[in-house]
């Protein structure tokens, strides 16, 4: 039986050794390559980007040999067991996918009139914005996540707050944060850092009828977490997105992008999760995360290898 507990560890968060150690300033984590995606996939042509996501893919599939061997760990359970080499095919494929999200999130913020968008399920978003309530849009770090929710921001007069993890390096995190500074006002961008108090901001937001999208499959260190089965192995997920809609008694909408080809995103929205506000708060919050697990796993089944998540999950 899963049942609420303290996360110790960042679970997805990519481990930091010997090639962090090594590559210093260039790891991927570093500022350095935040800063080189923005320049190089702002100010040079399109057809430019082909080389560069070469070099990226292969540059690092050949250094970090840790999240190599994670991204195959991790998939196997999705995929089934692979030899060697089509492990390291599943790997390659994988990074090459991140970086053209990468690359592509970029060139969105220099000319988003190159894309286009197909939605799958808008009517379960015209449904949960149909109420004079709040909204709790949950993403889960597949596809282009990062745009999750900016489908439906021209089609709604509410307020879009956006949730999103601090950058392990500081440097990369004032980076991004100065690149936010300058998308415009259409949403309200919060860090996740100082829980209570973000959970209370949050939860306001949505009594006053805002929208709230965050990822609702990342462990924060010493948040609390469910245990659930993912692929049929144990996964900890984060009982925050489950309790804030409880609390501010709005739904869950899981929203999910997926890369389809060159400037091409599907935004497809799946059925809201009301969360039950029974006696009995932690199992109401632990059979939402249940749920929410289930469309984790719908959704990486769709793209497996459009799932970036760069830590070994499992033994």
């Amino acid at each position: 039986m899963s049942q609420s507990q303290k996360s110790r560890v960042l679970e997805h968060a990519p481990a930091l050794g010997v090639t962090h150690r090594l590559l210093g300033p260039f790891h991927v984590t570093s500022v350095f390559w935040y800063r080189f995606a923005y320049l190089a996939f702002t100010r040079l042509p399109p057809w430019t980007e082909w080389v560069s996501v070469s070099v990226f893919a292969t540059f690092f599939f050949l250094t970090l040999s840790r999240i190599r061997g994670a991204l195959a760990s991790n998939l196997e359970p999705v995929l089934g067991w692979a030899g060697r080499w089509e492990n390291l095919r599943r790997s390659y494929k994988t990074l090459w996918a991140f970086a053209w999200c990468l690359t592509e999130r970029y060139r969105r913020l220099a000319a988003p009139e190159l894309f286009s968008a197909t939605v799958e399920g808008g009517e379960h978003w015209r449904q949960a914005m149909g109420t004079t309530g709040g909204v709790l849009v949950v993403t889960a770090h597949v596809g282009p996540w990062e745009t999750a929710v900016h489908f439906g921001a021209s089609n709604s007069r509410r307020r879009i707050h956006i949730v999103r993890e601090k950058e392990i390096d500081p440097k990369a995190q004032r980076f991004v944060e100065e690149l936010l500074s300058r998308s415009g006002g259409e949403y309200v961008t919060h860090f996740a850092g100082q829980e209570l108090t973000l959970a209370l901001e949050l939860a306001k937001a949505l009594r006053d009828g805002d929208v709230v999208a965050l990822q609702c499959d990342r462990p924060r260190a010493g948040g609390r977490t469910v245990t659930v089965s993912l692929f049929g192995k144990p996964m900890p997920l984060p009982t925050g997105p489950a309790a804030l809609a409880r609390a501010a008694d709005v739904p869950i909408l899981p929203v999910f992008n997926f890369r389809d080809g060159r400037f091409k995103i599907r935004t497809i929205v799946r059925r809201p999760i009301s969360v039950a506000h029974t006696s009995d708060r932690d199992g109401d919050v632990e059979r939402a995360t249940h749920l929410l697990a289930a469309e984790i796993a719908w959704a990486i089944q769709q793209r497996p290898h459009q799932w970036f998540c760069f830590r070994k999950l499992w033994e």
